[in-house]
């Protein structure tokens, strides 16, 4: 299992080995993640969805 730690609470994150960059994750805290690659460290951060447009 990979260890990262959550951007907004600070609390650990836990990924399966096989994870890759570009998965989203949901963490305890209730926000959604996104996994990246920073080098041959695995981080996550708060994901940047697009806002849905109803066409207004």
């Amino acid at each position: 299992m990979i260890k990262a730690k959550c951007p907004v609470c600070g609390g650990e994150v836990t990924l399966p080995d096989d994870v890759m960059p570009g998965e989203v994750v949901e963490h305890d805290c209730g926000v959604t993640l996104e996994v990246v690659k920073d080098g041959e460290t695995i981080k996550v951060k708060p994901l940047e969805g697009v806002g849905e447009d109803w066409g207004e």
